[in-house]
């Protein structure tokens, strides 16, 4: 369901409520977007509208330089390519296992992430062209991925660090950290040069620099898996995690808008809540 914008504590927007687990926050042309994975969706969150309906798990997306919309569909190892009239067609063949994240060059280049199975070692692979191809390996569960300026940023999960690849025309090269994490990255949002990080089990989004000096943290009163950062808002996408097999409290997904004026204050706490609101949101 959605929910109209309310103050929560003076201090943050609850913008949908009432969802199973949300994840993907993207920002695209003035807009926020989420997917809902319980549910198979890809949503509009100022209007609750359906965009697409994929049935995989995970089910992440982003945009193209042309303005159309891809999105990995893991249960049928492809990436598909949504047209402006709303159909989907295959843009790429990713082949067998789990496939997770997204995030897309300047150029058009497509970056996806996952692994064979899960508890194997991680791979990015490029799709240039409707060809796909390895270009790294032997990532800790890699999860949110963006990009600064010509290098791709991916956390791993598992190793509780972002690391860090230079883009060139050949693949991916001069793997480094960029920040060891006192915390578990899921989703990441670049920030300028900066980047925050959601937290599913430490109930925390964080704002950190290359190196790992945090910024700023805003707490929450349920698991963080991703967050879209603009110049005035931190969205975050939370829900109660429970485990692999049930992975959230049916009802439990929220999209909150925090404003950065709250962030910036040192230790912000800002906490979110489990009511659902009926929504007269236009």
């Amino acid at each position: 369901m959605s929910a109209r914008s309310v103050r929560i504590g003076g201090m943050n927007e609850l913008l949908l409520s009432g969802r199973g687990l949300l994840e993907s926050a993207r920002w695209h042309d003035g807009r926020l977007y989420v997917s809902d994975w319980s549910a198979s969706e890809i949503l509009d969150v100022a209007t609750n509208k359906v965009l697409a309906t994929v049935p995989s798990l995970p089910l992440c997306f982003d945009w193209l330089p042309d303005g159309d919309m891809v999105i990995v569909s893991s249960a049928e190892g492809k990436l598909l390519r949504r047209q402006p009239d709303g159909t989907l067609g295959t843009e790429a063949t990713l082949g067998d296992g789990v496939w997770n994240d997204i995030t897309v060059a300047q150029n058009g280049d497509v970056y996806v992430n996952g692994f064979r199975q899960f508890g194997e070692p991680g791979t990015i692979h490029r799709v240039r062209n409707g060809t796909t191809t390895p270009v790294a390996e032997n990532l800790a569960f890699p999860n949110g991925m963006a990009i600064i300026d010509g290098t791709l940023i991916v956390a791993e999960s598992y190793g509780q660090r972002l690391t860090a690849f230079d883009i060139t025309d050949d693949g991916l090269t001069d793997q480094r950290t960029w920040a060891d994490l006192d915390g578990t990255p899921d989703g990441i949002s670049a920030d300028n040069d900066t980047i925050w990080y959601a937290d599913v089990p430490n109930k925390v989004c964080v704002h950190v620099a290359e190196g790992g000096e945090v910024l700023g943290r805003t707490e929450l009163d349920r698991g963080a898996f991703d967050c879209a950062v603009t110049d005035t808002t931190v969205y975050v996408v939370a829900a109660e995690w429970r485990s692999m097999t049930e992975p959230v409290a049916p009802g439990s997904g929220q999209v909150l808008g925090i404003p950065r004026s709250s962030v910036r204050s040192a230790g912000a706490s800002i906490r979110s809540t489990g009511r659902n609101v009926t929504s007269d949101r236009t």
